[in-house]
């Protein structure tokens, strides 16, 4: 069954990692993770009118994009956000709305949504929520997920991300709205590893890297099962590990296994054996599950 969750595809463009390249790496331009706040448009009675879903659930939403360009120097990289109705149409080409475009740079892309996504309709005055409902095979139970299609190029090199944005509604007394996950620190060789300054490593290596213990932060949910009876679930979150030089591995941690236990996330990042001294740049992408997601950013001193 698919649960109450937003699923977030990063997908293929031309900024893809070939066979030669470290998924974790990161060297050109690349979209590492879109979150929106809420992580979830919630409603506290449940319909099966699109009509009285968007109007329940249209609020303002603040998207941001992770967009990280190491080799751009710079350089302005153009933008477009479409609302789909198909979560696979990856490029989103088919029955969309353009929601913004513009010029931005590597870093942080904020893009302010009002009224919500839900709110979206095609030229024909059709809900994109009604589109995405007809091709759901479940029709909406455990949530309705909207596709958005992040498209970023900069000069010869382009690449699209996909957000599925959930709408939840209150099916049982006990639900509610999911809360953003966020990691309470990281930690390097051991020890507190902040965002203030960045840290110094020199050597050949590999350098432990793990998070803080973010066990409790971890959330028990409720959804509904096909008989229509609250099932009760446990959120185990998962961790992306990237860096501008090097390898990290394994560079996903965490997420619950067959067997319903969580892996850990411990993890070592190598540099090469011909790297330079350099300030090396880091992000950690958490991930609950339900759509929920955000990350941290660091960086160290390297030298060999």
């Amino acid at each position: 069954m698919r649960h109450l969750s937003i699923i977030l595809g990063l997908l293929l463009g031309a900024a893809c990692v070939g066979s030669e390249d470290t998924p974790s790496n990161v060297k050109d331009l690349r979209v590492l993770s879109i979150r929106t706040d809420p992580p979830e448009l919630f409603a506290d009675t449940c319909s099966t009118d699109p009509a009285l879903l968007v109007d329940a659930l249209v609020r303002p939403v603040r998207l941001t994009a992770l967009i990280p360009d190491p080799a751009g120097e710079g350089r302005d990289l153009d933008y477009t956000l479409w609302a789909c109705a198909d979560p696979d149409d990856d490029t989103c080409k088919e029955d969309r709305v353009e929601l913004a475009r513009g010029v931005t740079k590597a870093g942080e892309l904020v893009i302010n949504l009002f009224p919500g996504p839900g709110a979206a309709r095609l030229a024909d005055g059709t809900f994109l929520v009604q589109k995405v409902l007809e091709k759901d095979t479940y029709r909406g139970l455990g949530g309705v997920r909207l596709p958005l299609v992040l498209w970023v190029r900069g000069g010869n090199e382009q690449v699209y991300a996909q957000k599925l944005m959930v709408y939840g509604c209150r099916f049982f007394p006990e639900m509610k709205p999911n809360e953003q996950p966020e990691l309470p620190g990281l930690l390097l060789e051991g020890q507190p590893w902040g965002a203030e300054a960045p840290r110094e490593l020199s050597g050949p290596g590999p350098f432990k890297l793990e998070p803080a213990d973010f066990s409790a932060l971890e959330e028990p949910y409720v959804v509904p099962s096909f008989e229509l009876k609250p099932v009760q679930l446990q959120e185990s979150w998962n961790l992306s590990w990237y860096s501008t030089l090097g390898r990290i591995s394994p560079d996903n941690t965490g997420g619950a296994d067959l067997g319903g236990g969580e892996g850990k996330h411990h993890v070592e990042w190598q540099p090469p054996a011909s790297a330079q001294a350099q300030e090396v740049r880091f992000w950690v992408v958490v991930r609950d599950g339900r759509g929920g997601m955000s990350w941290v950013t660091r960086t160290v001193k390297y030298t060999p």
